[in-house]
């Protein structure tokens, strides 16, 4: 393989690393050793975004050897780990290749774009564990995986979809009952990438395109969803994690309220009001999905509400870009519980204190982007702010993160929009 597929940046070359496997029980490691040495703890993760990061700086704490990887170099969470290896993780041969030469105990998929038959192979071999499952790495790269399990094998209640993969089927697709508005999404794509809201005939042929462009795997095949009528929109965290029985139970965080543009999120609040009778179903579906899927670790579940009734609508395996919330609101951040999840240890969903969170854009292309205004953001009342390090800026690139405390939700968004506001991103 050349030095262009892999790369090692801050200490031992690959050739040289002969790390053991730490034992395994059935439910967590055994214990956690000393990084850099022969009874280290290995994670590996896939994808190092700021999500990634923060949950790097959680292991790190714990005592954990980390190591990232990504598609480039200086990535967020390559920052703070151990070591680091650029490959591209949709090439199966350049993936294997960087989990057999580090030999990790967890292997933790971040993102979607990963060649996912590699983990199948990675686990069925025994190579190292796959977080949560490789089956849910399988299923959650792809929508049509997930919204097949969640309404057709587990029978939640989801929008109207049909899968697409021509112009042509797309618009058999909206005449034969979805209708419009609909949404369009590629069935491999995050962070809103290649999704449209079409509310008549002459956003066809648009959404199409932009779907096809924007999607993580060059595949001509969409969702079509018909159009939910939702008063807010959810994520429950749900964490699987060793309980006091000794085996995997289902823990909840308390519901994120959250507003997305153009299926981006851009602000998020904790604890969402909701009655108790939504709450309970959506906790109930949480439960029922992840429980399919299996593993530990804690899991993003969005869905729709209106009154007491409640849709499913997508699934992230991992922590979610709305719940950085909860650096401010919990005890444990969803970091933390991920953490401490795929470890098997004990973990604390409580609530602390309200709070919400709000983003700070780009605002620029430019790569190596300064930041001015930070001490006046942090001059907002319990306010606190989030630098991710990404090291090039576009225009809509989430940069960083505002997070506030109040009494309440509202006055936490005020606070939180405010001290976004007031991080102004500059050429450096």
């Amino acid at each position: 393989m050349s030095n262009r597929q892999i790369s090692s940046y801050h200490l031992t070359p690959l050739n040289q690393l002969t790390h053991p496997l730490t034992i395994m029980t059935t439910n967590h490691l055994s214990r956690i050793g000393t990084p850099l040495s022969p009874s280290a703890t290995k994670v590996l993760f896939l994808g190092a975004g700021e999500l990634g990061k923060e949950v790097v700086i959680a292991l790190q704490r714990l005592g954990v050897e980390v190591i990232a990887v990504d598609r480039y170099a200086d990535a967020p969470g390559m920052q703070v780990a151990h070591r680091s290896h650029v490959i591209t993780m949709t090439d199966p041969v350049a993936l294997r290749a960087v989990i057999e030469a580090e030999r990790p105990d967890l292997v933790v998929p971040e993102i979607e774009a990963i060649a996912t038959s590699v983990l199948a192979d990675i686990e069925r071999e025994k190579i190292a564990e796959v977080i949560p499952t490789a089956r849910a790495a399988q299923l959650t790269m792809n929508r049509e995986g997930i919204r097949r399990l969640a309404a057709e094998e587990l029978g939640l209640p989801t929008s109207k979809y049909v899968f697409a993969n021509s112009l042509e089927e797309l618009q058999a697709a909206i005449d034969g009952g979805i209708g419009f508005p609909c949404i369009v999404k590629p069935v491999m794509s995050s962070s809103g990438k290649g999704q449209s809201l079409l509310r008549g005939q002459q956003d066809v042929q648009t959404a199409w395109d932009y779907a096809l462009k924007s999607g993580r795997v060059k595949e001509a095949r969409v969702i079509v969803e018909g159009f939910v009528d939702f008063e807010y929109e959810i994520t429950q965290l749900t964490v699987r994690a060793i309980g006091e029985s000794g085996n995997v139970e289902t823990f909840f965080c308390e519901p994120i309220g959250h507003v997305q543009v153009s299926g981006d999120y851009v602000e998020s609040w904790q604890p969402q009001i909701m009655s108790p009778v939504a709450l309970e179903r959506a906790r109930d579906m949480a439960k029922k999905v992840t429980t399919a899927l299996g593993g530990r670790g804690i899991f993003g579940v969005e869905l729709f509400i209106k009154g007491d009734d409640v849709w499913f609508s997508e699934v992230s395996p991992r922590p979610h870009d709305t719940g950085l919330v909860t650096l401010a609101t919990q005890r444990q951040s969803e970091f933390e519980l991920h953490a401490r999840a795929i470890l098997g240890l004990p973990v604390n969903t409580e609530l602390r204190r309200p709070g919400a969170s709000a983003v700070i854009y780009g605002g620029l292309a430019e790569k190596g982007i300064a930041f001015e205004g930070v001490a006046k953001a942090l001059a907002v009342p319990e306010s606190d702010i989030r630098l991710f390090g990404k090291p090039e800026s576009f225009l809509k690139r989430r940069m960083g993160v505002a997070v506030c405390n109040a009494d309440d939700t509202d006055e936490a968004r005020r606070r939180a929009k405010l001290a976004a506001s007031l991080v102004k991103p500059v050429k450096g």
